[in-house]
């Protein structure tokens, strides 16, 4: 039975693995297998109905130090994600199959994204945080023939992820570009709109895209609380004057959580 102790023994062990992942990856050299299976256990972890009451515990007595190991180990996994999304990519393109139970999460997650606002072929959507493996975007406009824009602030994961666009979804409405929403013509246009998990700044940006979206937008906000804060930035309270949440797509079996905001008429004071 896993005890606090042994907890954060865990947590200690997954910190040093994915950092001395993140110092010694030299893509595409590199054999990603070892750290696919770290993921996947990473993933099996926050998952875990077990951990949740130990969980509980913790984040009651809290210290300084623990939340440091949580905030590292978010942004460490974060990058390990990261890197294996360019080997999985890199592997494709050059004609090796395979994926991971973490990708399988993912995807089977994209598939509830928006619960009741579904996404048709005349909408347009738009991804923060494409990636290199733009699986989104791919399931998206194949499953539904809906234009899809992704954006992401890593000019090679832009390069990589345009190349398995083209692979796996030529003909596909799927545009991914290194820029800014404030920069995006798109994003007047939107009409559904998807935050990656591991988007530090997301509600940041949400705030800021109040201005710049269209009256009938809707957001589909991944994120991460409590135990799932491991691996996903957590979620935050929103101004209601601007953004109303409308529904919260909750699955214990998958590492993130989804919530659905649309925008308020922002009234004048």
């Amino acid at each position: 039975m896993i005890t606090c102790k042994t907890f954060q023994e865990y947590l200690v062990y997954f910190l040093e693995k994915f950092s001395y992942s993140v110092k010694n990856y030299n893509y595409p050299i590199n054999d990603c297998s070892e750290l696919e299976a770290l993921i996947d256990d990473y993933s099996t972890f926050i998952t875990s109905e077990s951990n949740k009451e130990i969980w509980e515990q913790l984040e009651k007595h809290g210290s300084s130090d623990f939340e440091q190991l949580l905030a590292d180990l978010r942004k460490r996994s974060a990058l390990c994600v990261a890197i294996v999304e360019k080997q999985r990519a890199w592997k494709l393109l050059n004609g090796q199959a395979g994926t991971s139970d973490y990708f399988k999460n993912i995807e089977s997650c994209i598939k509830e994204e928006f619960g009741g606002f579904q996404v048709y072929p005349e909408s347009k959507v738009l991804l923060i945080g494409s990636g290199s493996f733009p699986m989104t975007p791919l399931l998206i406009a194949k499953q539904t023939g809906a234009e899809v824009v992704g954006i992401d602030i890593d000019d090679e994961a832009i390069k990589i992820g345009s190349d398995v666009i083209e692979r796996l979804g030529k003909g596909l409405k799927i545009k991914l570009e290194n820029t800014l929403v404030e920069d995006l013509d798109f994003s007047k246009e939107a009409t559904h709109i998807i935050f990656s998990s591991t988007v530090e700044k997301k509600y940041e940006l949400l705030d800021q895209l109040y201005t710049l979206t269209n009256e009938q937008v809707v957001v589909a906000m991944r994120y991460g609380d409590r135990l799932k804060s491991l691996f996903n930035y957590p979620s935050k309270k929103t101004d209601e004057r601007k953004w109303k949440m409308v529904g919260n797509v909750l699955r214990p079996e998958h590492v993130f959580d989804i919530a659905l905001y649309k925008k308020e008429q922002l009234a004048c004071y």
